[in-house]
C-alpha cells in the first residue's frame, strides 16, 4: 500500500488569500453552500415549531400528571430553541441569512404545530413523539447528506439529533409504552 498524501499548503495558502471575505468557508467545501443554508433553514423552522408547540402543550396542560409533563414539555422546549439558534448561527458562518419569518415557518417545518384539547395530554405526548420521530428520521438523511462534505455542519446536525432521541426516549416513558 503506498501513501500518495501529499499537502500542498503553498496552494491553499494561495487559493485561500484569494477569496478572504468567504469567511470559513474555503475552495475545500464539499457542498454548495447556498443548498447546506436552505437545508438549514428548513432545520431552523422545525425547530421552532416543535418549540412552539412544546411551549403551547406546557402551558395547557391540565390533569393529575401535569407536573411531571409540563415539565418535560418546557425543558424540550428550552432545547429545541437552542437547536435553532446552533443552526442558525452555523447559517450565518456559511455567509447565509437564518430566515425566521413567521409566515414562512410552518409551511419550511419537517413537522406539525398541533393544537390537541388542553386536558389531553397522551395526544400532547403522542403528538410530540410523532414530531421527534419524523425529526429524527430527517435529520438522520440530512446527515447522511452532508457526510465529510461538511463536517462542521455534520457534527452540528449530530448534536442535535442525539438530543432529539433523547427527547423521544422521555416521552416514550411517559406514555409507558
Amino acid at each position: 500500500m503506498t501513501d500518495d498524501f501529499v499537502l500542498d499548503v503553498s496552494r491553499i495558502r494561495e487559493q485561500v488569500r484569494q477569496k478572504m471575505d468567504a469567511g470559513p468557508v474555503t475552495g475545500t467545501y464539499g457542498h454548495r453552500t447556498d443548498r447546506v443554508i436552505e437545508v438549514l433553514n428548513d432545520v431552523v423552522a422545525t425547530e421552532v415549531v416543535c418549540w412552539l408547540r412544546y411551549t403551547r402543550h406546557a402551558i395547557c396542560a391540565t390533569g393529575i400528571d401535569r407536573a411531571q409533563v409540563t415539565a418535560e414539555f418546557t425543558e424540550h422546549a428550552k432545547e429545541e430553541m437552542h437547536h435553532a439558534l446552533r443552526a442558525a448561527e452555523r447559517i450565518s458562518q456559511l455567509g447565509g441569512s437564518p430566515d425566521f419569518d413567521p409566515a414562512k415557518l410552518a409551511e419550511r417545518s419537517h413537522t406539525d404545530y398541533t393544537t390537541p384539547p388542553d386536558s389531553d395530554l397522551t395526544t400532547m405526548l403522542r403528538d410530540n413523539l410523532e414530531a421527534e420521530r419524523i425529526v429524527i428520521s430527517t435529520y438522520q438523511e440530512i446527515i447522511r447528506w452532508l457526510g465529510d462534505g461538511d463536517p462542521t455542519t455534520r457534527r452540528l446536525m449530530e448534536s442535535i439529533l442525539e438530543e432529539e432521541e433523547e427527547h423521544a426516549d422521555d416521552l416514550v416513558d411517559l406514555l409507558g409504552i
